[in-house]
């Protein structure tokens, strides 16, 4: 092999063959969709009512479990507030609450506006728990991750023990 490279660079000169240009980074910022669609598909992510959200409030609801619906008065409007038991249960997504899981990523596009708009909501969220927790409820916080298809039996099983039996978990 060292005799082929010594060969090859006693045959090569920079005119015998040009080198190919390399080929032009496209910026990163770079949107698949216009503007308008962008602003569409945005405008049609939910704060109430999404699919995680539902999700635990079905397993609830089938186990026997009666509740309220983001309610105001109290701080951090939860998801779900189950009185009867002082617990309140937020159900985050990931992406929006910057979860440590496999599923937040930064986005490329924009990230000093996502940076500060995602902090801002975990410093809302810690703020909302530590007042609810000072004025005597128990606060649950449920990530989108843990009710994916693969563990969310486990994750909706723990919920209910949790519930029902404070001691048992």
């Amino acid at each position: 092999m060292f005799r082929s490279w010594r060969l090859l660079q006693s045959t090569w000169s920079p005119t015998s063959r040009p080198c190919p240009e390399k080929p032009k980074k496209q910026p990163d910022l770079v949107d698949i969709v216009d503007k308008a669609t962008r602003s569409r598909m945005m405008s049609g992510i939910r704060g109430k009512n999404t699919k995680p959200e539902m999700i635990v409030r079905r397993a609830l609801h089938k186990a026997g479990f009666r509740y309220r619906l983001h309610v105001k008065d109290l701080p951090g409007n939860p998801d779900i507030v189950l009185p009867r038991y002082k617990i309140v249960i937020f159900v985050h997504g990931c992406f929006w609450h910057k979860h440590d899981c496999k599923y937040f990523k930064w986005p490329r596009t924009r990230p000093e506006f996502w940076k500060h708009k995602i902090e801002k909501n975990v410093e809302r969220d810690q703020a909302a728990s530590k007042q609810l927790e000072n004025t005597g409820w128990n606060v649950l916080t449920i990530w989108e991750c843990e009710l994916r298809k693969e563990n969310h039996l486990d994750t909706l099983g723990k919920l209910i023990l949790r519930i029902g039996c404070p001691d048992a978990i």
